[in-house]
């Protein structure tokens, strides 16, 4: 089969590697109708995540069509059409029965991005997304082996297209997921840092939810516009206003600062010359740009939500202010699978319409070059979809 797999960094090729087999009984092997490049993605394209090897097949937002199931599969049959989440959860440990599937207990062989040399066993596996994560190969390929078949597949209607259902499988629950761990409701005011595909979903979830007031921060104008005249965002461009926090706070009642931020930047924050010499020198693992940013923008009482990936430590992280304020923190990997039923009825319903931010269709043979123009903001690239 054609996948796209990983060189080294900035180097990934579309190349002929061997077709996945069923390695466990609860397995299927799913033909590939369609992928899409995510902007955490990028973090293993720019060589920023450990353990990724050469070979190693990219890819966590995939659906597609089942071509073969294991003995144990009662799930889902051969024929069914279904996207798959990129958390791969066993339906079954602690966790997973507490909904929070991106802690389950049973997939991940590898150890996680915890430090802590005390660490309690890692959460789940992840496609395509490091041995960090489990090493298992992604679904940017035109098949892919879904371990956990009875728990993850996720039926989706014939009547809805596949560029409709397509973000079921992250940026759509992980924007959802951000939202309502930010506490957004009617009348609730809020503000995006980051205006990439998750930032996005964020504000389309936050305007379905009732949002009053929704400030969007980046540095590309392309993408704040888009914001703006799609989901009504007051856009900021960090090149151009030095503080962003304090030009929030200035339009919000009070001058008290919004309810709560969603930080949909992560660990690749734009940061000062300081982050930047300590992340070359390996001193630090993550820019807190961003995360001081929320801090200072958020009101007292308010919360800080972190769909953004973060790794290892970060200096600055201003934790003194945040007690000051009473700051509560939400984060992590997102729960997919409890979210899938409720985001398929709004989809269904009209309410919700991820398929707009889509600016490019390309073929799987030409992945890299949708990674080059995605990684470059070329094109006033939003977000790529591959098709095998």
């Amino acid at each position: 089969m054609q996948a796209l797999t990983y060189h080294g960094s900035r180097d990934v090729r579309v190349e002929r590697v061997p077709d996945p087999v069923i390695e466990q009984p609860d397995d299927i092997i799913l033909r590939v109708t369609a992928t899409a490049i995510c902007g955490s993605d990028l973090h293993l394209y720019r060589g920023k995540i450990p353990q990724v090897k050469d070979g190693d097949i990219f890819g966590h937002e995939f659906m597609g069509v089942v071509e073969e199931v294991g003995p144990q599969v009662t799930a889902v049959s051969k024929g069914d059409r279904v996207i798959v989440p990129f958390v791969i959860a066993c339906g079954d440990c602690f966790f997973c029965q507490l909904d929070l599937h991106a802690a389950c207990e049973t997939t991940n062989p590898g150890r996680g991005a915890i430090l802590n040399k005390k660490q309690i066993p890692p959460g789940a596996a992840l496609f395509g997304y490091s041995h960090l994560y489990g090493g298992v190969p992604g679904g940017q390929a035109e098949l892919v082996r879904v371990p956990k078949a009875n728990a993850g597949p996720f039926k989706v209607p014939d009547v809805l297209d596949d560029e409709q259902v397509l973000f079921l499988t992250d940026i759509l629950p992980t924007g959802y997921q951000a939202v309502v761990n930010a506490g957004v409701k009617p009348g609730s005011r809020v503000a995006i840092y980051g205006a990439g595909p998750v930032g996005l979903m964020s504000a389309a979830c936050a305007r379905m939810l009732g949002a009053e007031q929704i400030f969007m921060v980046d540095h590309h104008d392309y993408r704040l516009a888009y914001a703006q005249q799609t989901y009504g965002v007051i856009p900021i461009n960090f090149d151009v206003i030095d503080d962003p926090a304090s030009a929030i706070i200035e339009q919000t009642p009070g001058h008290r600062g919004v309810d709560a931020v969603i930080d949909a930047v992560g660990f690749e924050a734009k940061g000062s010359l300081t982050e930047t010499v300590l992340t070359t020198l390996k001193l630090e693992a993550s820019s807190g740009v961003a995360l001081r940013q929320c801090i200072a923008a958020v009101r007292r009482g308010g919360t800080v939500s972190v769909p953004g990936v973060y790794a290892g430590f970060i200096h600055g992280f201003l934790f003194g202010d945040a007690f000051d304020k009473g700051l509560t923190f939400k984060m992590g990997q997102t729960h997919v699978h409890p979210l899938l039923p409720t985001l398929l009825e709004h989809i269904q319903r009209g309410e919700l319409k991820p398929e707009i931010i889509i600016s490019h269709r390309m073929p799987l043979a030409d992945a890299a070059e949708g990674y080059r123009l995605f990684d470059a903001r070329r094109e006033q690239c939003r977000k790529v979809i591959l098709r095998p």
